[in-house]
């Protein structure tokens, strides 16, 4: 049988980085959780934060365990199925990892065992959340690193090529490349959100379960206010990071939107079929018009098309087409329970709206989905280069023999079946058993809020 080694070499880093993206994300996002619940705590006094940072931080580093093994598994790969991208970039991409682990992954793993064992009077509580502090902080420099460095594949600057290798000429335009800003605010945002879902979610079954009743109460309160707030944020600088796009990669563009004839004004296609071969969208549901008023603040703008690039320079259109849209219902999914969420707060009726705390309790994956979608319309939005107008994916490839690719990735999905299998099995253990310490609460007063038993029973359910 004949393998394709590029065809497998993509597929195989494409799977790894699929698991990989979904734990950092997390992480991210849960850290500052963590260390923003220990400084109320530690000002306040009130042990439902330190409960609650408890709680969260036996997640956490289930997750973060998960990430670092996944992640160690995309190192070799560069070394393995990518070594001439490797030796075209690794001057530049090889110091920004390197600067990564240094300034961040040794940061975290520092403070982390203070942050896991510290609690319960182990360290002074002043320690424990300056260690909590850190960690959120070291997992956020990891982000500023690994986005860095993506994005300078996305928007080479600051290099000089000699003899088809890149050399750094200025680090500060490297680092600070011109897709870095809005590709850093998108995904940290992105993070936050992802992690204020699931908080938002645990919190509502709590609540609908009659658990922890105070501590439920308040996660759905900081998940909300959270939400309220990054939802909208998070539409601004996705429209921002699309118009920064426009003007570094309008090919990809032009795929998101399935705009084909750029001498026509774009409009947004809410559903279509985007069809290679005729150069067209079958089963067109569009708003006239619309992406050019976006994109060009004019409905009559012109924006290239995918027609105005050689076929071969093209992205994958349904792929980078379709990952946009699931990215797109989501966000606005998200503004939706944003708006719903404070309307229901600023009633005072938000612990005793059924159906918006059922709503909510089924939403915990809304930010892993998200950010799979979003990965993949950068990626994929970014073929046929690995580095944007430098070298083609096609060109960075390793001169290994397609079986072994083929076989090394069987291997990962058998060995990631089963390690994240049970890493996703402890996680949603630790979830069903709830906070280690203190009672149940009943609900307070003028809160009649009790689920049908069937109800209540889906509600105990993990994520």
């Amino acid at each position: 049988m004949d393998f394709d080694p590029l065809l497998l070499a993509r597929v195989q880093f494409a799977f790894t980085i699929t698991f990989h993206i979904i734990f950092p994300s997390f992480t991210i996002g849960l850290s500052a959780y963590i260390a923003t619940l220990l400084v109320l705590r530690q000002r306040t006094g009130d042990e439902r934060y330190g409960r609650l940072a408890q709680f969260w931080t036996k997640i956490f580093a289930v997750s973060f365990a998960l990430g670092v093994v996944s992640g160690l598994v995309l190192s070799y790969q560069f070394g393995t199925n990518w070594s001439r991208f490797s030796v075209v970039v690794g001057n530049v991409i090889g110091p920004m990892i390197g600067y990564e682990v240094l300034t961040a992954f040794f940061l975290e793993a520092s403070f982390l065992g203070i942050l896991l064992f510290g609690g319960g009077g182990r360290v002074p509580p002043l320690l424990h959340t300056l260690s909590a502090v850190i960690v959120a902080a070291g997992t956020a420099t990891s982000a500023f690193w690994i986005l860095s460095a993506n994005s300078w594949m996305q928007t080479p600057a600051g290099h000089v090529m000699i003899d088809g290798v890149a050399h750094p000429q200025d680090w500060l335009a490297i680092i600070f490349n011109p897709s870095f800003p809005y590709r850093l605010a998108h995904m940290v945002t992105a993070a936050y959100l992802t992690t204020a879902f699931v908080v938002l979610a645990v919190g509502a079954r709590w609540v609908l379960a009659e658990r922890h009743y105070d501590e439920a109460r308040l996660m759905v309160r900081m998940a909300i206010g959270m939400i309220i707030v990054l939802a909208p944020l998070q539409i601004f600088i996705g429209d921002q990071h699309g118009l920064n796009t426009l003007k570094h990669q309008p090919a990809k563009i032009a795929a998101m939107e399935g705009h084909w004839d750029g001498s026509k004004p774009g409009n947004f296609e809410i559903f279509a079929w985007p069809d290679s071969k005729t150069e067209s969208n079958r089963v067109s549901i569009s708003i006239p018009y619309a992406s050019s008023l976006i994109l060009t603040h004019d409905p009559n703008g012109l924006f290239p098309g995918l027609k105005d690039f050689p076929p071969e320079d093209r992205p994958p259109v349904p792929n980078v087409f379709f990952a946009f849209r699931i990215m797109l219902a989501i966000g606005f999914s998200m503004l939706g329970i944003a708006v719903a969420g404070a309307v229901l707060w600023w009633r005072g009726s938000m612990f005793t709206t059924g159906w918006f705390l059922k709503l909510v309790s089924h939403t915990w994956w809304f930010g892993f989905t998200a950010i799979v979608a979003g990965w993949i319309v950068t990626e994929s939005g970014r073929q046929p280069w690995i580095a944007y107008g430098i070298l083609r994916t096609a060109d960075a490839t390793s001169p290994v023999p397609g079986g072994s690719i083929a076989a090394t990735l069987a291997l990962f999905v058998l060995v990631y079946g089963m390690v994240f299998s049970m890493g996703i099995y402890f996680i949603n253990r630790l979830l069903a058993n709830g906070l280690a310490h203190g009672a149940d609460q009943p609900p307070r007063s003028g809160t009649p809020l009790r689920p049908q038993s069937a109800a209540g029973d889906a509600s105990r359910r993990a994520l």
